[in-house]
């Protein structure tokens, strides 16, 4: 195999890593759980169909972190948005991603 054969293949290889991984949004924590989730006023919609992707804690720096929530446009009609979730597990809290489903 030629080498831009091999840097080619390598390449691909890594790509379809990375994009096989991009959804997998699990984070895990060896510490305590994330505070309550804030009392936000969930703001109108900007537009008719957008669905609202509450705020939430992440993991950064060694702390928890919100993050605010927002207003979004469905990638297709009739999906519904499942907001992401701390769960406690055997080694600790586990951040597992929202994401959609019909």
């Amino acid at each position: 195999m030629k080498l831009k054969d091999t840097l080619l293949a390598l390449a691909g290889g890594l790509i379809l890593t990375a994009s096989l991984t991009a959804g997998a949004q699990t984070t895990v924590i060896r510490v305590g759980p994330p505070p309550p989730p804030r009392g936000i006023v969930v703001p109108p919609s900007p537009h008719r169909g957008y669905a609202w992707q509450s705020g939430y804690y992440r993991w950064y720096g060694g702390r928890y972190v919100w993050v605010g929530g927002v207003w979004v446009r469905p990638p297709y009609g009739g999906a519904v948005w499942v907001p992401g979730q701390w769960r406690s597990g055997p080694h600790g809290y586990v951040w597992i991603g929202g994401h959609w489903r019909h």
